[in-house]
């Protein structure tokens, strides 16, 4: 068959995690009778091989909210970025509505004091 043994004759304790992931893997689609044949082939408990399987769920479950989190802190990088463009781009255009403003009221002071320009009419 090819397929490693998990365990090797050690004893559970011994086991690597590459043995007791194989060991979930082999009872996953087993019922409980066969998981029990199956546990005492190999001289492990049922708890045992239960409380492999919670850690290996646990892994993946945690390996993907670091993705998301990471996912997170990209998208929350290009968030910043592009509010400070935005804070930039109101802050020139701020000063560009107080210059013209400036201009429309230095404007005004200097028709009333010179009047109408001939070239305006």
């Amino acid at each position: 068959m090819g397929a490693p043994i998990p365990g090797n004759g050690k004893r559970p304790v011994a086991w690597s995690g590459e043995d007791k992931f194989l060991a979930v893997l082999a009872t996953a689609g087993m019922n409980e009778v066969e998981i029990a044949e199956y546990c005492r082939s190999k001289g492990i408990y049922v708890q045992e091989l239960q409380a492999w399987k919670k850690a290996c769920i646990e892994a993946q479950e945690e390996a993907a909210f670091r993705e998301d989190v990471k996912t997170l802190k990209n998208s929350l990088g290009k968030e910043r970025k592009r509010a400070k463009d935005l804070e930039r781009e109101l802050r020139r255009k701020e000063k560009a509505l107080a210059e013209t403003a400036a201009l429309l009221a230095l404007r005004k002071k200097a028709q009333a004091i010179w009047g109408e320009d001939e070239e305006d009419s």
